[in-house]
């Protein structure tokens, strides 16, 4: 770092008689100066939340969206006065908090890196990235002016050492005051990232002013009155301004170019991320020993193309072939496979490469190992997708908008072959037809892309039509499944419901045979007929019950003159009903007359009555074999009735019961693995809940049933380790989360930090 200072002109405080008092009198003009220009720009920032947010609200896709805006702006407009005095507070204890420290032992600057992975590990990454953005775009451009406000700081609080991230009027120790502030606001995350981009809009770039004020302020007082503002930014914030590689032939180290916007938001927040992770001191990453060059972009991506023809030659791994561990060894060290390559298209192999081209390298680099590690993607596939790793690096050097936006076709491109793939296996792509697919766009890439961004746009059209195709084709057999599975399910409602209204007019007394076997098949099918036909509240199944009733009353009437009048008048009704409901179940009319005749008989007996046609004995009921007796078949697999539920609950094992949660929060679309006995796992898709019966309905890709199951069935299964549910999110989303959270733990110690 080069000061500049001349040692003759610095007033030094603590030689002073009074230092201790001339210090805190200048800190107390720091505060009262930088508060009331704080308070000016936060003002200011406030007056244009409501128009930003409106505006918004107008543009909004649906009405939900639009309603997080207005109740946003209703929640600013009345915490607004808590947030500016919160913040406010927060900026102030932080300036006692540094003076402070004059009276302490130096303390040791915290990195941005660092505050930001304590942030992560609160799972809070969208808000992290944000505030890292900002601070990481701020240091940058304020360096000069904050340089030299520190130098000043550090004179009058005694010599400690003051950096951009400790401080007290720095962007970093700013804007995480105002993220403290923030938790005045109880609003939509949305609408707290708008006034993030508010507050760097409206505050952080008008720091130069105050950073002008305190300069001349002390200035005046004599603290370094002759200070030159020269600085040498860290690593952290030259990356900020680091350059953009456009296209073949442009240099990295030399360009003008700036990587802007979102894209250079994120890039900085994950550079930030990598430099602390690597404990680089400042600028070293970019450091090259003796005549040596940095790699311009155009080396970097002509080695590329040589290995990628390279793995074009050797051909892509038919199915079966696994490969996994020596895919892993080539994906983890491209980076020293690189710079050999690039030693030999030069001569001289290179130490180091620049700064943003590490982290690129680095940073697809943990992508493509996330897919080698990610259960979510069968084996073969991973090694498919892991072949891409050159394709992308070169994409992310071309365009380094890859990593921040969800839209760009490259990403795009990668999340719809994750998704496609999560859904294969052998068993259900027995064609090969996605396999073929997945190979075929991998193959193009490999032999096509050079450095025209063009080809993701245009394969991504050409896979999104192959899975409308393939989708279109599934849920035509899906939809036959669940009407199948549906119609199966009514089925056995309706016995279910059939078998019991019988067996509760019953109620546990003997039947005559004969009476029985016509209740329990014959009039039991034909209850099941009405109720599929009909319904339970329709006019013929309340006639068909009192048929039941009528019946079985007939045969408990009291032996006595009475009993035998009232079984007289009921006699007719019984006979009518009875024929009409056998014809419905396609009892012939020869069958009809031979069982009446059997009814006649067993009457005549009862009401003591001869009959010359009637049989000496009650011979077997003329039923159909193929009507099945459904009283003695009640199925045991009745639903749960809800207050049964909590019984049932208890008795299931703690470790079903905590997988049962999961299972009832499922919802159609859900991708599981089955990992069965014997044989290879199978993936399959929930594809239906039955609203009767409450069980889960699976389809492979292709829409083929694979299994159906119960929740507590569902739930033991996923207890025992034989299920697992596959991530719902996008391949690229899951990467980065995982990323942030590697680079958020510490470095492996080196061998030199062991001994």
């Amino acid at each position: 770092m080069k000061d500049a200072i001349e040692p003759s002109r610095i007033v030094n405080l603590n030689q002073h008689p009074n230092a201790p008092e001339r210090g805190g009198d200048l800190l107390h003009a720091v505060r009262d100066t930088s508060s009331r220009r704080l308070q000016q720009l936060l003002g200011n920032m406030f007056e244009h939340v409501d128009d930003a947010l409106f505006d918004l609200a107008e543009k909004a896709e649906n009405n939900a969206a639009q309603m997080h805006y207005f109740d946003g702006m209703r929640e600013v407009r009345k915490r607004r006065p808590a947030v500016e005095r919160s913040y406010l507070a927060q900026f102030s204890r932080e300036l006692t908090d540094f003076a402070a420290q004059r009276r302490k032992a130096p303390v040791e600057a915290e990195t941005i890196g660092a505050v930001e992975l304590t942030l992560v590990a609160e799972n809070e990454l969208e808000e992290s990235l944000a505030i890292t953005s900002m601070i990481s775009k701020n240091e940058s451009r304020l360096a000069r002016d904050l340089f030299a406000v520190n130098q000043r700081l550090a004179v009058i609080c005694g010599g400690i050492q003051v950096s951009e991230a400790n401080s007290p009027v720095g962007p970093a120790v700013l804007t995480q005051a105002f993220r403290q502030a923030m938790r005045e606001l109880q609003a939509d995350m949305r609408v707290k990232l708008i006034i993030y981009k508010l507050f760097d809009r409206y505050v952080l770039s008008g720091m130069e002013e105050l950073y002008g004020e305190l300069n001349d302020l002390l200035a005046k007082a004599g603290v370094l009155p002759n200070l030159r503002h020269e600085h040498a930014r860290s690593t952290a914030a030259r990356t900020t301004s680091a350059p953009r590689a456009q296209a073949a032939g442009e240099d990295n180290a030399g360009s003008a170019g700036t990587v802007t916007d979102e894209a250079g938001n994120i890039l900085t927040t994950l550079q930030a991320l990598f430099t602390a992770r690597r404990g680089h001191a400042a600028g070293s990453s970019s450091v090259t020993l003796g005549p040596q060059s940095i790699p311009t972009a155009n080396e970097l991506l002509g080695a590329l193309s040589v290995l990628q023809g390279q793995i074009v030659s050797h051909g892509l791994p038919a199915v079966g072939e696994s490969g996994v561990g020596d895919v892993s060894a080539e994906v983890a060290h491209l980076k020293d496979h690189l710079l050999n390559q690039i030693g030999a298209l030069r001569g001289e192999r290179p130490s180091h490469v620049s700064s943003i081209d590490e982290d690129t390298i680095d940073l697809v680099g943990m992508l493509f190992e996330f897919i080698l590690e990610d259960r979510n993607l069968p084996p073969q596939m991973q090694v498919l997708l892991a072949r891409l790793q050159i394709p992308y690096l070169k994409a992310a050097i071309l365009d380094r908008k890859l990593f921040a936006h969800r839209q760009h076709p490259a990403r795009r491109l990668l999340d719809g072959l994750a998704e496609a793939a999560k859904g294969w296996s052998e068993e259900s792509d027995k064609d090969r037809r996605l396999y073929d697919k997945i190979k075929s766009v991998a193959e193009q890439l490999l032999n096509e892309f050079d450095d025209d961004m063009g080809i993701f746009d245009r394969l991504l059209g050409e896979l999104q039509e192959f899975q409308d195709l393939a989708r279109k084709r599934a849920e035509l057999a899906e939809q036959r499944v669940a009407e199948s599975t549906r119609g199966r399910e009514k089925l056995e409602q309706a016995r279910r419901r059939a078998a019991r209204e019988i067996l509760d007019r019953i109620d546990g007394k003997p039947l005559p045979p004969l009476m029985h076997g016509v209740l329990a098949r014959a009039w039991a099918n034909y209850l099941v007929l009405i109720l599929l036909r009909q319904g339970d509240d329709s006019p013929e199944f309340a006639e068909a019950l009192r048929f039941v009733n009528e019946l079985v009353a007939s045969t408990r009437l009291p032996k006595d003159a009475n009993g035998r009048d009232t079984l007289r008048q009921m006699l007719p009704n019984i006979e009518r009903a009875l024929r009409k409901g056998l014809t419905n179940v396609a009892f012939q009319e020869h069958d009809v007359e031979r069982l009446l005749d059997q009814l006649h008989s067993h009457y005549a007996g009862q009401l003591g009555e001869s009959s010359e046609t009637a049989p000496r004995e009650v011979v077997a009921p003329a039923i159909p074999e193929s009507i099945q007796s459904l009283v003695e078949n009640v199925p045991d697999t009745a639903p749960l009735a809800p207050e049964d539920t909590a019984e049932q609950l208890e008795i299931l094992p703690p470790e079903v019961r905590a997988q049962l949660e999961q299972v009832q929060a499922m919802k159609p679309g859900t991708w599981l693995q089955f990992e069965p006995a014997e044989g290879a796992p199978e993936r399959a898709k929930l594809s239906w809940i039955s609203p009767m019966s409450g069980r889960y309905l699976f389809v492979n890709r292709r829409g083929l049933k694979v299994g159906d199951y119960s929740p507590q069935e569902l739930a033991a299964i996923m207890a025992e380790g034989r299920a697992s549910v596959l991530a719902s999110n996008a391949l690229f989303d899951r990467a980065m989360d995982a990323i942030v959270g590697k680079l958020s733990q510490p470095a492996p110690a080196t061998a030199t930090e062991q001994e």
